[in-house]
Protein backbone atom coordinates (compact mmCIF):
# COMPACT_ATOMS: atom_id res chain seq x y z
CA UNK A 1 0.00 0.00 0.00
CA UNK A 2 1.30 3.43 -0.89
CA UNK A 3 2.53 5.68 1.90
CA UNK A 4 0.61 8.82 0.97
CA UNK A 5 2.39 10.83 3.63
CA UNK A 6 5.63 10.39 1.67
CA UNK A 7 4.43 11.12 -1.86
CA UNK A 8 2.15 14.08 -1.15
CA UNK A 9 4.48 17.09 -0.91
CA UNK A 10 3.72 20.77 -0.32
CA UNK A 11 3.05 21.54 -3.99
CA UNK A 12 2.83 18.24 -5.85
CA UNK A 13 2.75 14.45 -5.63
CA UNK A 14 6.10 12.76 -6.19
CA UNK A 15 7.75 9.41 -5.55
CA UNK A 16 9.60 6.45 -6.98
CA UNK A 17 7.85 4.27 -9.54
CA UNK A 18 6.30 1.82 -9.00
CA UNK A 19 6.88 1.22 -5.28
CA UNK A 20 5.61 4.64 -4.12
CA UNK A 21 3.68 5.89 -7.15
CA UNK A 22 1.94 3.48 -9.50
CA UNK A 23 -1.05 3.43 -11.85
CA UNK A 24 -3.50 2.63 -9.05
CA UNK A 25 -2.38 5.71 -7.13
CA UNK A 26 -2.55 7.86 -10.28
CA UNK A 27 -6.09 6.62 -10.99
CA UNK A 28 -7.15 7.39 -7.41
CA UNK A 29 -5.68 10.89 -7.67
CA UNK A 30 -7.50 11.45 -10.96
CA UNK A 31 -10.81 10.40 -9.43
CA UNK A 32 -10.25 12.50 -6.31
CA UNK A 33 -9.23 15.53 -8.38
CA UNK A 34 -12.56 15.55 -10.20
CA UNK A 35 -14.32 15.30 -6.82
CA UNK A 36 -12.16 18.08 -5.38
CA UNK A 37 -12.65 20.55 -8.22
CA UNK A 38 -16.17 19.61 -9.28
CA UNK A 39 -15.01 20.39 -12.81
CA UNK A 40 -16.64 18.74 -15.83
CA UNK A 41 -13.30 18.45 -17.65
CA UNK A 42 -9.57 18.23 -16.98
CA UNK A 43 -6.52 18.49 -19.24
CA UNK A 44 -3.56 16.10 -18.84
CA UNK A 45 -0.01 16.62 -20.15
CA UNK A 46 2.95 14.30 -19.53
CA UNK A 47 6.71 14.35 -19.99
CA UNK A 48 8.99 11.82 -21.71
CA UNK A 49 9.71 9.51 -18.76
CA UNK A 50 8.90 5.90 -19.63
CA UNK A 51 6.43 5.73 -16.75
CA UNK A 52 4.61 8.94 -17.71
CA UNK A 53 2.22 7.71 -20.46
CA UNK A 54 0.87 4.84 -18.29
CA UNK A 55 0.45 7.18 -15.31
CA UNK A 56 -1.30 9.76 -17.51
CA UNK A 57 -3.65 7.07 -18.84
CA UNK A 58 -4.36 5.89 -15.29
CA UNK A 59 -5.10 9.44 -14.12
CA UNK A 60 -7.50 9.76 -17.05
CA UNK A 61 -9.22 6.48 -16.10
CA UNK A 62 -9.73 7.79 -12.59
CA UNK A 63 -11.06 11.12 -13.79
CA UNK A 64 -13.50 9.57 -16.27
CA UNK A 65 -14.68 7.09 -13.62
CA UNK A 66 -16.03 10.12 -11.74
CA UNK A 67 -17.77 11.56 -14.79
CA UNK A 68 -14.98 13.93 -15.76
CA UNK A 69 -14.11 14.46 -19.41
CA UNK A 70 -10.40 14.38 -20.21
CA UNK A 71 -8.45 16.40 -22.76
CA UNK A 72 -5.35 14.23 -23.27
CA UNK A 73 -2.69 16.57 -24.66
CA UNK A 74 0.14 14.03 -24.70
CA UNK A 75 3.76 15.15 -24.55
CA UNK A 76 4.45 18.60 -23.18
CA UNK A 77 6.21 20.72 -20.59
CA UNK A 78 4.83 21.96 -17.29
CA UNK A 79 4.38 25.49 -18.62
CA UNK A 80 2.45 24.01 -21.55
CA UNK A 81 0.08 22.43 -19.01
CA UNK A 82 -0.44 25.85 -17.42
CA UNK A 83 -1.08 27.35 -20.87
CA UNK A 84 -3.63 24.60 -21.56
CA UNK A 85 -5.39 25.10 -18.24
CA UNK A 86 -5.54 28.85 -18.82
CA UNK A 87 -6.64 28.77 -22.45
CA UNK A 88 -9.22 26.01 -21.94
CA UNK A 89 -10.25 27.34 -18.50
CA UNK A 90 -10.25 23.87 -16.93
CA UNK A 91 -8.15 22.18 -14.21
CA UNK A 92 -4.99 20.40 -15.27
CA UNK A 93 -2.58 17.63 -14.33
CA UNK A 94 1.05 17.37 -15.36
CA UNK A 95 2.75 13.98 -15.08
CA UNK A 96 6.41 14.75 -14.36
CA UNK A 97 9.07 14.56 -11.69
CA UNK A 98 10.86 17.67 -13.00
CA UNK A 99 14.57 17.52 -12.15
CA UNK A 100 14.42 14.26 -10.18
CA UNK A 101 16.20 11.08 -11.39
CA UNK A 102 14.51 8.71 -13.83
CA UNK A 103 13.16 6.34 -11.15
CA UNK A 104 10.89 9.16 -9.89
CA UNK A 105 7.67 10.50 -11.29
CA UNK A 106 4.95 12.77 -10.01
CA UNK A 107 1.78 14.78 -10.57
CA UNK A 108 1.48 18.57 -10.55
CA UNK A 109 -2.08 19.89 -10.35
CA UNK A 110 -3.76 23.20 -11.03
CA UNK A 111 -7.30 24.52 -11.01
CA UNK A 112 -8.94 26.25 -13.98
CA UNK A 113 -6.98 29.27 -15.11
CA UNK A 114 -3.73 27.60 -13.99
CA UNK A 115 -4.39 28.48 -10.35
CA UNK A 116 -2.04 26.44 -8.16
CA UNK A 117 -3.02 23.47 -6.01
CA UNK A 118 -0.85 23.05 -2.92
CA UNK A 119 -1.13 21.71 0.63
CA UNK A 120 -3.12 24.77 1.70
CA UNK A 121 -5.27 24.96 -1.44
CA UNK A 122 -6.63 21.45 -1.88
CA UNK A 123 -3.71 19.01 -1.93
CA UNK A 124 -4.15 17.96 1.72
CA UNK A 125 -7.85 17.37 1.10
CA UNK A 126 -6.96 15.38 -2.01
CA UNK A 127 -4.52 13.25 0.00
CA UNK A 128 -7.20 12.46 2.56
CA UNK A 129 -9.67 11.49 -0.14
CA UNK A 130 -7.16 9.18 -1.84
CA UNK A 131 -6.16 7.58 1.46
CA UNK A 132 -9.73 6.87 2.59
CA UNK A 133 -11.07 5.95 -0.84
CA UNK A 134 -12.90 8.06 -3.41
CA UNK A 135 -16.68 7.56 -3.16
CA UNK A 136 -18.21 5.65 -6.08
CA UNK A 137 -19.84 7.57 -8.90
CA UNK A 138 -23.21 6.28 -10.06
CA UNK A 139 -23.67 7.93 -13.44
CA UNK A 140 -22.18 7.91 -16.93
CA UNK A 141 -18.36 7.94 -17.10
CA UNK A 142 -16.55 10.74 -18.85
CA UNK A 143 -14.77 10.59 -22.20
CA UNK A 144 -11.17 11.05 -23.32
CA UNK A 145 -10.38 13.36 -26.23
CA UNK A 146 -6.83 13.48 -27.57
CA UNK A 147 -5.76 16.97 -28.59
CA UNK A 148 -2.43 18.42 -29.74
CA UNK A 149 -1.88 21.74 -27.97
CA UNK A 150 1.75 22.33 -28.93
CA UNK A 151 1.02 24.73 -31.81
CA UNK A 152 -1.31 26.83 -29.66
CA UNK A 153 1.25 26.92 -26.86
CA UNK A 154 3.99 28.07 -29.24
CA UNK A 155 1.74 30.78 -30.70
CA UNK A 156 0.85 31.99 -27.21
CA UNK A 157 4.51 32.36 -26.24
CA UNK A 158 5.16 34.45 -29.35
CA UNK A 159 2.35 36.79 -28.32
CA UNK A 160 4.08 37.56 -25.01
CA UNK A 161 6.99 39.45 -26.59
CA UNK A 162 7.50 41.87 -29.46
CA UNK A 163 9.03 40.01 -32.38
CA UNK A 164 8.81 42.64 -35.10
CA UNK A 165 12.34 43.89 -34.49
CA UNK A 166 14.04 40.60 -33.73
CA UNK A 167 17.44 40.25 -35.41
CA UNK A 168 18.84 36.99 -36.75
CA UNK A 169 20.31 34.92 -33.95
CA UNK A 170 22.19 31.67 -33.55
CA UNK A 171 20.98 29.99 -30.39
CA UNK A 172 22.32 26.85 -28.73
CA UNK A 173 19.74 25.05 -26.58
CA UNK A 174 20.68 22.18 -24.26
CA UNK A 175 17.48 20.21 -23.73
CA UNK A 176 19.15 17.58 -21.55
CA UNK A 177 16.96 14.93 -23.25
CA UNK A 178 13.96 16.62 -21.64
CA UNK A 179 10.82 18.28 -22.90
CA UNK A 180 12.56 21.33 -24.38
CA UNK A 181 13.62 18.99 -27.18
CA UNK A 182 9.93 18.67 -28.02
CA UNK A 183 8.78 22.26 -27.50
CA UNK A 184 11.69 24.47 -28.61
CA UNK A 185 11.61 23.61 -32.35
CA UNK A 186 7.92 24.54 -32.52
CA UNK A 187 8.40 27.72 -30.49
CA UNK A 188 11.34 28.85 -32.69
CA UNK A 189 9.51 27.95 -35.92
CA UNK A 190 9.18 30.95 -38.23
CA UNK A 191 11.68 33.07 -36.30
CA UNK A 192 15.05 34.23 -37.72
CA UNK A 193 16.86 31.84 -35.39
CA UNK A 194 19.47 29.27 -36.31
CA UNK A 195 19.02 26.57 -33.70
CA UNK A 196 21.93 24.47 -32.47
CA UNK A 197 20.24 21.57 -30.63
CA UNK A 198 22.04 19.73 -27.85
CA UNK A 199 20.56 16.46 -26.52
CA UNK A 200 17.13 17.00 -28.09
CA UNK A 201 16.35 13.27 -28.18
CA UNK A 202 13.58 12.60 -25.66
CA UNK A 203 15.01 10.08 -23.20
CA UNK A 204 13.60 9.61 -19.70
CA UNK A 205 16.79 7.92 -18.54
CA UNK A 206 18.65 11.25 -18.92
CA UNK A 207 21.86 9.79 -20.36
CA UNK A 208 23.72 13.11 -20.76
CA UNK A 209 23.16 15.09 -17.56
Amino acid sequence: MADYGKIFKAYDIRGTVPDQLDEDVAAAVGAAFIRLTGAPSVVIVHDMRTSSPPLADAFARGATSQGGNVVAAGLGSTDMLYYASGSLDIPGAMITASHNPSKYNGIKLCRAGARPVGADSGLAELQQMVATGVPPYHSEPGTVTRRDLLAGYASHLKELVGLSGIRPLTVAVDAGNGMAGHTVPKVFEGLPITLIPLFFELDGTFPNH
